[in-house]
């Protein structure tokens, strides 16, 4: 072990810049494998690869793709979900994540490539064996967009300057609701907007039985090691994003909530609902009040109406309106 450490620094003062980067980049993917997440991004940001990858040749971007996307997957199984949906935010919004990963080539027309540039980028793919599973890789991503999106749409309902998080999320979302009949979902995708239309509503447990299920758990789950850590993992974070999602979405129908009445409906214990709650009213996400005594969340009703928000909404259309009229 010791012996192989020395050739690892040796490789990594290499003044050779590819070997450099593809030294950096294997030890970043064996930590990333071995869930050392905090080893695995310290690395990677010291190494600043980020900043020039760009310029390397393509067999090194492909380690570099492949070394985010085992980041995003190792953020995701500590629990991390930020750092996983921005790990892999580049690798999915492209829509090539399959030629991107070196596990095969899109479909082009063939003024594009002709048969000399098709060999060389097949001598690029990667072994079979070394493939990284696509649709684990896409539900990872979706599952964390969902967990960020959420929440954050539940906030921001009335905001016209909302921006999006997720962009492939929202696209899988509009294709949902799109579909003239809704039956049991089937794919992958499916069962993730149907789980994000249960968190809506604040219903946790219907979101959790779309997420970890027989078919999710034979398409993706069951393919992580410490299978059971992951959905335990899935299912605080499915309850402690509900939470705060029921609390953006009804809080103007409440004057007061019991927090005991919150930690029995999500299931979560008194201090963890005490420390979501607190932390909202910190960043004034929500306007409310604690009161030690009784336990309960007091409502300050400082925000506005749904019906206030739409007039408000309307007054900013017709103030965008005016100047046009006065032209006119």
């Amino acid at each position: 072990m010791s012996k192989c450490l020395e050739e690892f620094e040796q490789l990594c003062r290499d003044r050779t810049d590819r070997i450099r980067t593809c030294a950096i980049l294997c030890h970043i993917y064996h930590h990333a494998l071995h869930s050392r997440w905090y080893q695995a991004r310290d690395l990677m940001l010291m190494s600043h690869l980020q900043d020039n990858i760009q310029h390397a040749d393509p067999p090194v971007q492909i380690l570099y793709n492949r070394t985010m996307v085992q980041l995003g997957i190792c953020a995701f199984r500590q629990g991390m979900i930020k750092d996983a949906h921005n790990a892999l935010l580049d690798i999915q919004s492209s829509g090539r994540a399959k030629e991107l990963l070196g596990q095969g080539l899109l479909m082009r027309n063939m003024q594009e490539r002709n048969a000399e540039q098709e060999k060389i980028e097949k001598r690029r793919q990667v072994p079979f064996h070394m493939h990284i599973n696509l649709e684990l890789l896409e539900c990872v991503y979706l599952v964390s967009a969902m967990l960020l999106e959420i929440p954050y749409m539940a906030a921001h309902e009335f905001d016209a300057r909302r921006r999006m998080i997720s962009k492939q999320f929202h696209h899988q979302l509009r294709v949902g609701e799109r579909q003239p009949l809704l039956g049991p979902p089937e794919s992958m995708r499916e069962h993730v907007v149907a789980a994000s239309k249960a968190m809506k509503m604040g219903d946790w447990r219907t979101c959790h039985s779309f997420i970890i299920n027989e078919k999710m758990n034979s398409k993706v789950w069951d393919l992580f090691p410490e299978i059971q850590k992951v959905r335990e993992m899935l299912v605080r974070k499915i309850q402690e994003e509900s939470l705060r999602t029921y609390l953006f979405t009804y809080s103007s129908v409440y004057d007061s909530i019991s927090m005991a009445t919150l930690s029995e409906m999500f299931e979560l214990e008194m201090p963890t609902v005490h420390s979501i709650i607190s932390k909202m009213i910190i960043n004034e996400e929500l306007m409310a009040s604690l009161d030690q005594p009784t336990q309960t969340v007091v409502m300050h009703r400082t925000e506005p109406t749904s019906l206030q928000n739409m007039a408000l909404q309307l007054a900013e259309k017709l103030e965008t309106w005016s100047p046009d009229n006065h032209r006119i």
